[in-house]
């Protein structure tokens, strides 16, 4: 397994860590095969979608805030709930297909770290497996 270390900066972002990724399955060995992402974190998650407008990302975090707002009357105390919904909706896992060498992505598309409750140092684990 491998980790990548994400630093984020806002309460509320997604950071494009497919490079990163990617780093990591040119350096293995494994040609073809499937990489698990996997975010060991209750208020953030990983989710995979389009990487040539910035606005889409900009678009998804203003729409998730709106209905799922920082301040409402949610009961846990940390004050932190809106993460945990937020991160449930975008989930803490991904699996992309490895065909040589290279994660099988659309045209389009990114795996972005989605940070919810930042700023934080984070954690994103890694698994290849070949097949």
């Amino acid at each position: 397994m491998e980790k990548i270390t994400v630093n984020t900066r806002d309460r509320t972002s997604m950071i494009d860590i497919t490079g990163e990724i990617q780093n990591i399955v040119s350096k293995s060995d494994i040609t073809s095969g499937t990489c698990f992402i996997f975010v060991p974190h209750t208020t953030a998650g990983v989710t995979i979608n389009e990487n040539a407008d910035p606005d889409v990302v900009a678009d998804i975090i203003m729409e998730l805030n709106k209905i799922i707002p920082f301040r409402d009357n949610y009961q846990h105390m940390e004050g932190n709930s809106a993460a945990h919904i937020k991160t449930s909706i975008a989930g803490e896992s991904k699996t992309v297909i490895i065909e040589n060498k290279k994660l099988q992505l659309g045209t389009w598309q990114s795996i972005f770290f989605c940070e919810f409750d930042g700023p934080r140092r984070r954690e994103v684990w890694i698994k290849l497996i070949n097949t």
